[in-house]
């Protein structure tokens, strides 16, 4: 059987536009202290795929305009909403008091494991992900209302933030969509 591959004229993708407009995954996802860049373009285009609600870019992460953020979201850095929040923790509080359900995504103890865990279709939730070395800060983890984690069955002991993030943010779009 042959598979033509599509054109992008054939995906009937939204414009930027029209993605502003449409409703969202109720999922916010907050990068905590994400150095590279590559990484947050990655996050930015994962987010646009699966319509994220918004990202916030904490501490040193980046924000756009930047062109090597742009290489990886190819555009999907203009179609996100996104905000900068200085504080890691600050964000987390802020979207606690909003109504969110916070996730760390870290190895700690008593983290449910990302296949076991049941979202409420009617709540809200953001993801933390953390700095490529430290991952979530301490005080981060703290103050979220629990941990996700992805289970692994090889060698290494974490994953790329960019393919954690796709990750979580599939299985959430699986589970609240």
């Amino acid at each position: 059987m042959m598979h033509r591959k599509l054109k992008i004229t054939e995906l009937n993708r939204l414009s930027a536009e029209e993605f502003k407009t449409v409703d969202k995954l109720p999922l916010v996802i907050v990068l905590d202290n994400v150095r590279s860049l590559h990484n947050v373009g990655s996050v930015f285009r994962s987010s646009d795929a699966f319509r994220v609600e918004c990202i916030y870019l904490c501490g040193i992460t980046a924000q756009p305009p930047h062109a090597e953020i742009h290489k990886t979201a190819l555009g999907a850095e203009l179609s996100m909403d996104w905000k900068y929040v200085n504080n890691s923790l600050e964000a987390v509080n802020k979207l606690k008091e909003e109504g969110y359900t916070v996730y760390s995504v870290e190895q700690a103890e008593g983290s449910i494991m990302l296949d076991e865990w049941l979202p409420d279709k009617t709540k809200k939730y953001a993801f933390v992900l953390g700095n490529e070395v430290k991952g979530v800060q301490q005080e981060v983890v703290d103050a979220s209302n629990g941990c996700i984690e992805i289970p692994q069955c090889g060698t290494k002991h974490s994953l790329n933030v960019s393919v954690a993030a796709g990750i979580v943010i599939w299985e959430a779009y699986k589970k609240l969509s």
